[in-house]
């Protein structure tokens, strides 16, 4: 007997808890080779090293509003019946060098997000002047003349300014030499925002894994397809497909494969050149048709040593039947889950995600959890022996209440549940007020 097959059986004969299942796999998968990736597409990456800021932020002092940059000496004491009577020297716009000096007396014309001229210590908005140059509205910033240079007249202010009122200084954001992010940072639109304000055009992330969904049975039908007697539609790969996306990775959906084991085989060989995680459903029970088994329990013997899939069954409802292992010249790790609809999706939360949030290196892999007081109108059951994954809904205050039974092909409860309620394996009884652990799937 082959070194797989034996692991085969082994699998089968031994029932595995969803702890020690979990742990084989994480023990298996390693975070993906670090690699340099544009900014954009290492949105939803995880940072492998800390990022200093190599220019301060703001790198300049700098206006927050459109007004005069003035002297404070110069506009003290200044009232709506005594306003400050100064001379506008020109214009500083945002982008400018910002070569003019703002002597006693003198005012420059400034626009929001321009440098702070020499000289000048502090900006009166524009709707604290009569907006200069001429008899124009107050709050304008149109002037009436102009000089080649610039912007010239006088301004009439009617508030006084203490220092550096209405400026950005220099490095108030983040200083050069500070560390902007750390490893270990999920980069999301915020962080994307902030390594292009310092700069950096690329970084050094774990990209996100490749995960490829396929679905098995010959009953199967594509959606928007005419559904004959006896065939039904395709949800798991579409589901998984979603949740693998949802989980962080690039996923590619595959459709049903019909219940042909050599049909199955190639299927996989061919999608292996663009996975770094391959996902299968159905055909791993024991019945007839289970083709992932027929095609893939004996893997180990014609790949390079190392592969396999081993098929196991696991004390808990759904998802009794799994399969976990590696193929290819590469490895590349597989899990076969179940193909009833909620089987299949409670198994992707329990061991896929957390495989793709291994593979992009993130330290917690595991969704949250909260304690919750059970909300029903009577007890609820659970066979000994097993750990239950029941859908609920979780109304964010401590308590959960169930939807939907038991069934694993009730689909329809899943849609409309926001956590899973787990039932520990050595109970088979919980009474409406009893608290159990719920995992949270939003």
């Amino acid at each position: 007997m082959s070194s797989s097959t034996t692991e085969a059986v082994t699998g089968q004969a031994h029932l595995w808890s969803v702890t020690e299942h979990l742990e084989d796999i994480l023990g298996a998968v390693h975070p993906l080779e670090p690699i340099e990736l544009q900014l954009l597409d290492a949105q939803g990456c995880v940072l492998v090293e800390d990022v200093t800021v190599p220019v301060s932020l703001p790198p300049f002092d700098n206006s927050s509003m459109d007004g005069y940059a003035v002297r404070v000496a110069d506009v003290a004491g200044a009232s709506e019946e005594f306003p400050a009577v100064l001379e506008v020297i020109g214009d500083v716009a945002a982008g400018s060098a910002g070569d003019l000096t703002v002597g006693a007396g003198q005012a420059a014309r400034i626009m929001t997000g321009a440098p702070l001229p020499p000289g000048a210590e502090c900006v009166v908005p524009v709707e604290w002047t009569d907006g200069g140059l001429g008899e124009g509205p107050v709050g304008s910033m149109t002037p009436h003349s102009a000089s080649p240079e610039g912007a010239t007249g006088e301004v009439r202010i009617h508030r006084p300014a203490t220092d550096r009122q209405h400026v950005r200084a220099r490095g108030s954001d983040v200083q050069a030499g500070e560390r902007a992010l750390e490893a270990g940072t999920v980069l999301g639109p915020p962080q994307i925002g902030l390594l292009a304000a310092i700069g950096r055009g690329s970084v050094r992330v774990r990209p996100r894994p490749r995960v490829v969904v396929m679905s098995t049975g010959s009953e199967l039908t594509q959606p928007g397809e005419e559904l004959a007697e006896g065939r039904i539609y395709d949800s798991n790969s579409f589901a998984l497909t979603a949740a693998a996306r949802d989980a962080g990775a690039i996923a590619y959906r595959v459709g049903a494969v019909a219940d042909d084991a050599e049909t199955l085989r190639s299927t996989i060989e061919d999608q292996l050149i663009r996975a770094d995680l391959l996902v299968t459903t159905g055909g791993v029970s024991v019945g007839a048709y289970d083709v992932v088994k027929e095609a893939l329990e004996h893997v180990g013997d014609e790949d390079e040593a190392g592969s396999g899939i081993e098929f196991r069954k696991l004390a808990m409802q759904p998802g009794k039947p799994q399969g976990f292992g590696s193929i290819g010249p590469d490895h590349t790790p597989l899990l076969a889950l179940p193909g009833n609809p909620v089987s299949s999706y409670v198994s992707f939360e329990l061991f896929v995600r957390p495989a793709i949030r291994a593979l992009m290196g993130l330290e917690d892999v595991h969704r949250p959890t909260a304690r919750a007081e059970l909300s029903c109108d009577k007890p609820l059951t659970s066979p000994g022996g097993k750990r239950q994954f029941l859908r609920g809904r979780y109304d964010g205050e401590g308590t959960v209440t169930p939807v939907g039974g038991a069934g694993s092909h009730l689909i329809a409860a899943l849609a409309h549940a926001n956590c899973l309620i787990v039932v520990p394996e050595d109970t088979t009884e919980v009474a409406p007020g009893a608290e159990l652990d719920v995992v949270l799937l939003g």
